[in-house]
């Protein structure tokens, strides 16, 4: 099945690439990510802040204005810098926070970790989570950075998903098959 890409999805991949290949050239790579999780934990937290980027009304000259300022209380450096008034400029900042994750799943793939959810019926232990997160990266043989989350309806078990391949081992699952089977015969 193949995924049917956005404007605003292409347009965030052309964008994260060329930050990611500035950075890559300049051995920053580390430095940059690092300022970008901030970044991204402003875009997130801040429904203002968001509402900011994604309004066209604002002039460049403010929007320029008020990622300096950024800038300078992040310490962000040049290249970072540079990069933000340059979205700015094409008008591309509506975009800031799409480009700023596929900008993380970039450095991520080439470190070799792959991104994971896995959603239980309860609350895991920090044990629990990291035994679950060495058998999938030993039986992967990669690293897998896992998205923990709660959904009850499960009822018990687990659904773990890596990339397209999906493993579900719960109640809810296990009921739907049963009563499927049912229906058929």
């Amino acid at each position: 099945m193949s995924k049917v890409k956005t404007f605003s999805g292409e347009t965030a991949e052309r964008y994260a690439l060329a930050l990611f290949e500035l950075a890559s050239e300049s051995s920053e790579l580390e430095t940059i990510e690092k300022k970008i999780k901030s970044l991204l934990e402003i875009c997130r937290g801040n429904p203002d802040f968001l509402t900011f980027l994604k309004n066209p009304t604002y002039k460049i000259e403010s929007q320029q204005k008020i990622f300096k300022d950024i800038s300078n209380i992040m310490n962000l450096n040049s290249t970072l810098k540079n990069f933000l008034q340059f979205i700015i400029i094409k008008r591309r900042i509506y975009f800031l926070d799409k480009i700023l994750e596929k900008f993380i799943k970039l450095n991520a793939k080439k470190k070799g970790i792959i991104e994971a959810t896995l959603i239980s019926s309860k609350a895991l232990s920090n044990d629990e989570k990291n035994k679950i997160s060495d058998q999938i990266s030993k039986s992967i043989r990669s690293n897998v950075n896992f998205s923990f989350s709660i959904d009850k309806s499960l009822i018990s078990g687990v659904r773990i998903q890596v990339g397209s391949l999906m493993v579900e081992n719960s109640v809810s699952n296990k009921l739907k098959r049963i009563k499927q089977t049912m229906i058929e015969k």
